[in-house]
């Protein structure tokens, strides 16, 4: 039995279709959660409602853009028509890079990242927080380590996490005293389909990853550390050693940093079949 329960809150999850999302939706439908997913793939999400069902959730599956306002709109208001509240919003939904900046001959891949990224973590945020606040709820956004530092290969996916750090950084202050809490989570490398979908420098998803997946975090490890975190509204995760020792060792040497990072992906290009 977990001691983390969820039962009877209602929690809200974009990007719920796979990955980070779905294994979120899987592990607190047992926990007894009312949960509301949103996803742009309504077959693969309707797929894991069913999964949610049957560890005894309820479950609501909607189509969800979170590119575009009106779908964030709509999303927040049926899974308060479903239910009644929202206690939880997890902002997962995210699209990422894999190119140097100046292989680009289009800037039109970044407007889409930030869009994804950015705007459909705000807006998600924006229609839904007035019930958080009735709720004295959890505010959670799915970041990325690329969200504290720079990386080479990932400058627009860099640029939106940022940007949502800087956004939500903010929005823990402000409602500082009205009983909502705001976790940024900043996983490392995590064993999804990010990479794989990753846009490339002619704008289109890569198809395969550029790295070698095996060392990298599985899901069911990722979510069991998330977990705990919005439970006791922690301010932020990072979830790996090298991860919070690179932030450390960024403070005084940032020049070695960056220098770590390059060899980092230029190896990782050089080892590529």
């Amino acid at each position: 039995m977990s001691k983390y329960s969820f039962k009877n809150q209602v929690v809200v999850i974009t990007g719920a279709s796979s990955g980070i999302g779905k294994e979120l939706a899987l592990r607190m439908a047992g926990e007894g959660a009312l949960l509301a997913l949103g996803a742009r793939h309504i077959e693969k999400l309707e797929a894991v409602a069913g999964m949610c069902r049957q560890k005894g959730g309820k479950a609501l599956a909607v189509r969800l853009d979170v590119a575009d306002k009106e779908s964030c709109r709509h999303f927040i208001e049926k899974s308060v028509a479903e239910f009644g509240k929202i206690d939880v919003l997890i902002n997962n939904a995210g699209i990422s890079m894999w190119a140097y900046f100046e292989e680009f001959t289009d800037v039109t891949p970044f407007e889409k990242i930030m869009q994804v990224n950015y705007f459909g973590s705000l807006y998600c945020a924006f229609y839904a927080l007035p019930y958080l606040k009735k709720s004295k709820g959890r505010l959670v956004a799915v970041s990325s380590l690329t969200g504290k530092t720079g990386v080479p290969t990932r400058s627009g996916y860099a640029a939106s996490k940022h940007a949502m750090a800087g956004f939500f950084d903010t929005l823990r202050i402000e409602l500082r005293g009205t009983g909502v809490s705001v976790t940024m989570v900043y996983p490392g490398f995590v064993a999804t389909d990010v990479r794989r979908l990753a846009l490339g420098k002619d704008g289109k998803s890569l198809g395969n990853s550029p790295l070698d997946e095996s060392g990298t975090m599985s899901v069911e490890r990722c979510v069991a550390l998330m977990v705990p975190a919005i439970v006791h509204r922690k301010r932020e995760l990072v979830m790996t050693l090298k991860g919070r020792l690179g932030l450390w060792l960024k403070l005084i040497a940032p020049g070695l940093v960056d220098r770590i990072a390059l060899k980092a992906v230029t190896k990782k290009k050089a080892d590529k079949p």
